[in-house]
Parts: structure tokens; sequence; C-alpha cells
């Protein structure tokens, strides 16, 4: 009896830091696209569930008339994060940089930013909260890194000054402590 009561608490415990958990029933519209379009650009991102249930972010950067970038973003209910101190990505990349972006009040005019390079294999990325910087628009702003107690707005990046097809596959992103 003790050992059902710790296997039906050991779940509840593992998902207080879920953030997100694709699945087949996710609702793909909940991402929203944010290309260099907005400033004459000319990449463009999609963003699907793929047939596995993963979210699934492509398409083609272009650096032509001064653009450069795609993006990805989901905006959360405000999330209390004051007991974690990294975020876990299990993704499947394409071997390319690709950024996290954070923003703790989803009205901020900048982003928590950090970079990650992916293997092209199934991984779990690890980030540290406290690396992540303060950025507008590639910009470094001269404040402290992120140190914060909540979050509400999650994305991901891919701009890395040159014309190129990219695809991420992401599964989970969750709170560590």
């Amino acid at each position: 009896m003790k050992l059902l009561f710790l296997l039906l608490l050991f779940p509840i415990s593992m998902n207080e830091g879920l953030l997100f958990d694709f699945n087949k029933n996710t609702n793909a519209k909940e991402w929203q696209i944010l290309d260099d379009t907005v400033m004459g650009g000319r990449s463009y991102g999609k963003f699907k569930i793929d047939d596995q249930g993963n979210g699934l972010f492509y398409g083609d950067v272009s650096t032509a008339n001064n653009g450069g970038f795609s993006s990805v973003r989901y905006q959360l209910k405000r999330k209390n994060i004051s007991n974690f101190t990294k975020v876990a990505i299990r993704l499947k990349g394409d071997g390319k940089a690709y950024q996290f972006r954070i923003k703790a009040d989803k009205n901020a005019y900048f982003s928590y930013i950090t970079t990650f390079k992916t293997t092209g294999e199934w991984e779990t990325v690890l980030l540290d909260l406290n690396d992540l910087y303060p950025s507008f628009r590639g910009q470094t702003l001269d404040l402290p890194n992120f140190n914060k107690e909540t979050i509400e707005e999650l994305v991901f990046l891919i701009g890395n000054k040159k014309n190129e097809s990219f695809e991420l596959l992401i599964d989970t992103i969750e709170l560590v402590k």
C-alpha cells in the first residue's frame, strides 16, 4: 500500500515544473510564429504538431532585405519559478544553433536569452536560468541576468546570420530544481 501511494505521488511531483508537454492533442495555434517579416525580412517559419505528437518548428531563414530570423512563442499563465534553477528541454534539432528566450512579464520589451546547439539526435538540453541574459533586438542590455520569480513567455528563435532551412522537434519543456 505504501508503494502504491509513493508511485501515485511521484508523477505529481515530477510535473510540478512542467511548462509544456507536446502531444497529439496539443493545439498548435497556441504557439505563434514571429519572423523578420515584421521589419521587412523574407524569412518564414511554421509550427505544427507532427504525427508523433511533437511540436515541429521549421522553415527557412533568409538574410535578404536585412532579415535573418524566425521564432515561435508561447504565452503561458504567470508561472512561479522561484523553486527552480534550470530549464530542461527534450528536443531533436538539425545540428544548428537556436536561442531559447523567456520573459518574466509578457509585456516586457526585452527577453532573457541563451543559445544552445543541437546534435541532430534526441537530447535533453539543460539551461541554467541565471545564464539567460537580457537582450532587445540583438543588443545585450546593461541589466542583471535572469533573476525573476515568474515567467510568462517561452520562445525558440533561429538567427545564425546566414540563409538556411531549419527543423526543430520539441517534446517537453520543464523546470528543474
